[in-house]
């Protein structure tokens, strides 16, 4: 018992610490995945989820933060019997969200480890029962893991800990992520990410007197009826599939990917910060004098973007996006993205506008 004790002791502190790292490296990302949920139980449960919409961001950082906290307060075995039970009060919550998604197939990514290892809800279901055991296996064998530090001292680290979380998750919120896990991070090249990496395999599921079978190859036996088919490969295939751009005249898509383009991404403009567009309409005007083509990138409506573009004086061509395509790019809105024959050679949030210099730099260097 004393070995269980102490390796679920270990496993659970790091695995807390190592999930919170991830969410709060984007909490913008955390804040969508939250909204996502509050939007499935006001239509399921309550319209009351609804109105924790707006609150969104604060409780990404703020349970992401918590994660880190309790996983770094376990680990050193201050207050355990009370950070036990708020581990337990935690997985129990997460583990409701885990098992509601996967039962009634609402969110199919929890994203309890952002975008660096996507589970499918089940996944992670299994996930947060394994934490649960072994959360409860600590609460009954805490005398197998004596504090490792004072009190005062493990006072004093919980508290450093907290504050360098919500700081690191702020600062992220008010900048980009740190480490990029998304398919447009720099240095990839989108058309090339749109195609399979190889080609797709797929087995073929069907039924007969009520038995389902499997086959590689399309059954010539009419007996059988055909349910679904599923790729045998599915990391094969194309990383990004929803990547369009658009506008009245039809689609741009292959001219965006083509060339250096720098592209300013407003998701919606009812939510665009207007802060710092004095620095990008700047940024855009020296584009055009060293031959890169700058053009907006839009969610909203052409009379709602119209409007704005008037506001800020955004004297650019715009086109239409797909807003979570948008979303996912690029964690700020508005957001700078900079293209050279659709690789990805830099992305900026609005607060680090960069100058015509730093963006000769990213398209000279070599990727």
């Amino acid at each position: 018992m004393k070995f269980i004790s102490k390796f679920c002791w270990l496993f659970v502190g790091v695995l807390f610490i190592f999930s919170g790292l991830i969410k709060i490296n984007d909490p913008v990302g955390t804040a969508i995945k939250l909204e996502e949920y509050f939007e499935v139980f006001a239509t399921d449960i309550s319209p009351i989820f609804k109105s924790f919409e707006p609150y969104s961001l604060f409780l990404s950082i703020f349970l992401s933060a918590a994660e880190i906290v309790l996983g770094v307060a376990l680990l050193v075995r201050w207050k355990r019997k009370t950070i036990l039970v708020l581990l337990l009060l935690m997985i129990v919550f997460f583990s409701f969200l885990t098992f509601y998604s996967a039962f009634y197939d609402k969110v199919t990514d929890c994203g309890c480890f952002g975008d660096a290892i996507v589970l499918t809800p089940w996944e992670s279901f299994t996930k947060d029962l394994v934490l649960l055991v072994m959360i409860i296996i600590l609460l009954f064998t805490q005398k197998y893991l004596p504090p490792l530090v004072r009190p005062a001292t493990g006072a004093v680290i919980t508290i450093i800990t907290a504050a360098i979380s919500v700081m690191v998750g702020w600062y992220a919120y008010e900048h980009l992520p740190y480490i990029d896990f998304r398919a447009y991070k720099v240095g990839n090249n989108i058309p090339a990410l749109m195609q399979p990496s190889a080609p797709l395999r797929y087995k073929y599921i069907m039924t007969k007197d009520g038995q389902e079978q499997e086959f590689e190859e399309y059954p010539t036996d009419e007996s059988y009826t055909f349910k679904q088919m599923v790729a045998i490969n599915p990391e094969d295939g194309p990383k990004i599939t929803d990547f369009n751009v658009w506008n009245d005249e039809g689609d741009f898509t292959q001219e965006v990917l083509s060339g250096n383009k720098l592209l300013i991404l407003v998701q919606d403009v009812t939510k665009a910060d207007q802060t710092n567009f004095k620095e990008i309409n700047k940024l855009v005007k020296a584009a055009e004098q060293q031959g890169i083509t700058p053009l907006a990138i839009t969610s909203s409506s052409s009379a709602d973007f119209e409007a704005f573009r008037h506001e800020v004086n955004l004297a650019v061509p715009y086109f239409y996006g797909d807003g979570t395509v948008l979303k996912t790019i690029i964690r700020s809105n508005p957001g700078i993205l900079l293209l050279q024959d659709g690789t990805v050679k830099g992305k900026w949030h609005h607060n680090d506008t960069p100058d015509i210099e730093e963006v000769q730099d990213e398209l000279a260097e070599e990727v």
